[in-house]
């Protein structure tokens, strides 16, 4: 992804769905007007989601999803089928392709029943509408479309566009905390875990939304933190810190500015935050030989000391005292069967929509698994939770309440 790209995250994720041979990358292709998906009368040829990040008018920045057929058959059918199930979980629109030679069938309504049972806005396309009997019915809430000769291409466009836009409003990350000239201070630490020549995304996120909240913003490393406050005239609205460094950070920023961390901004954006601030206490309750699962929504490269799969399972084995199982997830990958686990940790999200997040959050929930974040998690364990979530006052009174 260049520095000029939209983040995956914050992409309409848009997934084309139906039985083989229905048309689904015909259609892709004919949405798409770009021939994205390999086309052929043999029916399964599209085996594995195929997915493209592309600009897609009126919507602006997109990721088209095509998956293979609903109704694959054989072991190797059922796999694709699970594949396609997980694809649902990231899906903002969903687009149901039906042969309209022969209408709706079983594997057609059980995919209208997953949208609906997971709230995902979609839209019916009756495909192949120039080899259908001029008598055909269609349903009144489907479009009669041809991926051959376009008709209603367009207009199956501007549905799959309407509904994307009727999304919730998305969250902010920082730019409703802090006021038009205020300052923030961001703390990045460069050392031998940071990316070479570059910021990692929720840095760059952060920055982004400073500057479109008209606020000003300070880069600067851990070391020097204390040397840049000396030397303002007048205190940052906020002081944001990679949450690695929570406990250093901490001990130089004066109790009177708010302190939090990209992380837990993170988590904010993404809908996690309020369920990730009550499952960090799940941390006291560890016992030896509890399983802990440390989920990150990408596949970067892991380092020496990699903050998941190193740091955060020794700050839990000194905080704890126990000897605890680690196990890790990555990428898209993410079990759907939680009840092994004492506790999931989750990374920010910054490469996950909001609505994988809230999913992988709501199967947690639904198997009573605490879950938490990076950040929330780190505060809680060096003892600062309370202050990294000040900037957050509801919330604050929610865990004091409690307290």
């Amino acid at each position: 992804m260049s520095l000029n790209d939209t983040p995956t995250g914050d992409r309409v994720h848009i997934g084309f769905f139906g039985r083989r041979n229905a048309g689904k990358s015909s259609i892709v292709n004919a949405v798409t007007g770009q021939e994205l998906s390999v086309v052929s009368e043999t029916r399964g040829t599209t085996t594995d989601p195929v997915s493209k990040a592309m600009e897609l008018l009126p919507m602006g920045p997109v990721t088209i999803i095509d998956t293979p057929g609903f109704d694959d058959e054989g072991a190797l059918g059922e796999k694709r089928v699970q594949r396609t199930r997980q694809v649902l979980n990231r899906t903002d629109v969903a687009v149901l392709v039906v042969d309209g030679r022969t209408g709706m069938q079983e594997c057609d309504r059980q995919l209208i029943d997953l949208f609906r049972q997971k709230n995902i806005p979609y839209v019916v396309a009756w495909n192949k509408s120039d080899l259908m009997a001029e008598d055909t019915e269609c349903p009144e809430d489907a479009l009669r479309v041809s991926a051959k000769t376009g008709e209603n291409i367009f207009a199956l466009k501007e549905r799959i566009a309407h509904l994307g836009n009727a999304e919730d409003p998305k969250l902010q990350l920082v730019g409703d905390l802090i006021a038009p000239g205020q300052l923030a201070v961001l703390v990045i630490p460069i050392d031998k875990a940071a990316p070479k020549g570059r910021l990692i995304l929720p840095q760059q996120q952060v920055l982004r939304d400073i500057l479109d909240a008209d606020g000003e913003a300070i880069c600067v490393k851990e070391d020097r933190l204390t040397d840049t406050l000396d030397k303002l005239r007048e205190k940052p609205a906020v002081v944001i810190t990679d949450s690695q460094v929570f406990d250093t950070v901490a001990q130089q920023v004066p109790m009177d500015i708010p302190l939090t961390s990209f992380s837990i901004l993170m988590a904010r954006k993404k809908g996690l935050l309020e369920e990730a601030v009550r499952g960090a206490a799940a941390i006291d309750t560890l016992e030896d030989g509890d399983k802990v699962l440390i989920s990150e929504g990408c596949t970067h490269h892991r380092q020496c000391d990699d903050i998941g799969t190193v740091k955060i399972p020794r700050w839990l084995g000194n905080y704890t005292g126990k000897q605890l199982t680690i196990a890790t997830s990555s990428g898209k990958s993410f079990p759907e069967d939680l009840s092994e686990y004492k506790l999931v940790i989750h990374c920010g999200g910054c490469m996950l929509s909001e609505r994988e997040v809230r999913y992988r959050m709501k199967c947690a929930q639904d198997q009573n698994v605490p879950i938490t974040n990076y950040g929330i998690a780190i505060a809680y364990m060096k003892g600062i939770l309370r202050r990294s979530i000040a900037v957050f006052p509801k919330l604050l009174a929610e865990l004091e309440g409690k307290a």
